[in-house]
């Protein structure tokens, strides 16, 4: 992987300083039917709620009149990480048990963090046999956060697109026509276990005419990882320990981003982990540091944004992450106010679902 700067890693926790915040206010009940089951065609016919933080106000509009909202100048900062096919089945060795497992993040060369189901009788000293000829895996142990360590026979990355199936959200039932609806127009670099689902909305169309506004793009990279689809089982939101990313803001996309903030221009996050991204970035206040390497960056309400201006998002998990960091950014009761409308208006909800443009 490219890319230039300091390696960081930041502690989980350090962003928040304040009263204590608990995940139970973060909850809340969507009925089963907003849950999006199928991407609307075009891409950018989807809503889009726009939600002002100055005034509280609530518009209701489409994707594709993004650029009402927007003023030349702009520079919208995209996640160009890249779904890989990340669902590999087998079986056990010895028993026949049949396995899947979902590839949650690369260690080496042979060896990946992965989610295993069924995992209960999964130990350490397991030897898998996959199904594709020839690949086999032993599991190395468990980690803390209930993912599997599995060494593989080879190098699993080049088989996955032969083996492997994209890895859609477990809320999804319905068979995806097409693998690329799962990814953004933008995806180029290999990497994510989940589609960074702000960007799918996105036409080339609509980019196109973005650009003739005077608006930039920047691209980032975040590999999307488990904590972006598992809800937080605490209280306390200091107890939960994110998991790390690895993400890559080259030299030269920093450079870009400091001459539109020393302008005065908005950076204008395509997603939260495009979010995560510019923040971790962002900790020496003075300038956007390139880096690459990995980051726990744990942002929740209290925390004081220094980079991002203004925030294009899907609709979120009760209880996630991510909506704890959208709430961060615009306020957890403005946040919950929108949420209530968008149920009683019946937005679609999550990965397939609308977007909301937070300004």
């Amino acid at each position: 992987m490219s890319g230039g700067g300091a390696i960081l890693c930041l502690p989980a926790g350090r962003a928040l300083a304040g009263q204590p915040v608990k995940v139970s206010d973060f909850d809340y009940q969507l009925p089963k039917e907003l849950i999006a089951q199928s991407p609307v065609e075009p891409r950018d016919s989807s809503r889009l709620m726009v939600v002002s933080r100055a005034d509280g106000s609530i518009a209701h509009r489409h994707f594709r009149d993004l650029g009402d909202f927007l003023r030349p100048g702009d520079v919208l900062v995209c996640n160009q990480s890249r779904v890989i096919p990340a669902r590999i089945f087998g079986q056990k060795a010895g028993t026949g048990g049949r396995v899947e497992l979902l590839l949650v993040s690369r260690q080496d060369k042979r060896a990946w963090e992965a989610l295993i189901k069924p995992g209960r009788r999964v130990r350490a000293g397991t030897r898998l046999a996959f199904d594709g000829g020839g690949l086999e895996g032993e599991v190395l142990g468990k980690t803390p956060s209930g993912t599997c360590l599995v060494r593989f026979s080879v190098p699993i990355e080049p088989l996955l697109d032969e083996i492997g199936m994209m890895p859609l959200p477990p809320y999804i039932h319905e068979p995806l026509a097409d693998a690329e609806r799962y990814q953004t127009i933008y995806a180029r670099v290999r990497g994510s276990v989940a589609a960074p689902t702000a960007g799918l909305h996105f036409t080339p169309e609509l980019v196109q005419r973005l650009a003739g506004m005077g608006l930039e793009f920047a691209f980032v990279t975040l590999h999307i990882g488990l904590d972006t689809f598992r809800p937080m089982k605490v209280e306390d939101v200091e107890d939960h320990r994110i998991h790390s990313e690895y993400c890559e803001l080259s030299a030269e996309t920093a450079g870009q981003l400091n001459r539109a903030k020393a302008e005065g221009r908005r950076l204008i996050a395509v997603g939260t982990t495009a979010v995560r991204v510019l923040e971790t970035a962002a900790l020496d206040p003075s300038a956007l540091a390139p880096f690459s390497g990995r980051t726990d960056l744990f942002i929740y309400p209290g925390y004081s944004f220094r980079a991002v201006d203004a925030l294009i998002t899907n609709f979120h998990f009760p209880r996630s992450t991510l909506l704890l960091l959208v709430s961060a950014f615009a306020g957890r009761d403005l946040v919950f106010r929108a949420y209530r409308e968008a149920i009683q208006e019946r937005y679609r909800f999550y990965s397939f679902g609308d977007a909301m443009l937070v300004l």
